[in-house]
């Protein structure tokens, strides 16, 4: 295996509700996957960040759903910038891969396709 990359996505929730903060979350995560080729025993670590507006579930919660056990999984709440895209969640995975940096594929998601092109900061 080659080395140690992180993959960004980020999405929105249509609402704060535990099932909107994991079907959001879910299809941010399959879509991470599914572009960058990953396979379970490859991911090491999942950051998990949500705004301040999404406090009815944690994120991370999708990622055991879907039989992510074995990876550390981590959420914390983004800085609560005025102006910031509202029910975002953010998630870094850090998986093993013999790809290269330029062959990554981040994936922005619903209303936070807006990260990459308001010339915001993706974090």
């Amino acid at each position: 295996m080659g080395r140690m990359r992180g993959i960004r996505g980020a999405t929105t929730a249509d609402e704060n509700t535990s099932e909107a903060i994991t079907e959001a979350t879910t299809e941010l995560l399959k879509s991470l996957i599914e572009a960058n080729d990953v396979q379970l025993d490859d991911i090491a670590a999942v950051q998990f960040t949500s705004t301040v507006d999404l406090d009815a579930e944690f994120p991370a919660l999708s990622a055991r759903k879907i039989g992510w056990t074995d990876a550390a999984l981590l959420g914390s709440v983004e800085v609560d910038v005025a102006g910031a895209t509202e029910k975002c969640i953010r998630v870094l995975l850090l998986v093993n891969t013999d790809k290269s940096p330029q062959d990554i594929q981040f994936r922005y998601l619903k209303g936070a396709a807006n990260l990459r092109s308001k010339g915001m900061p993706e974090a």
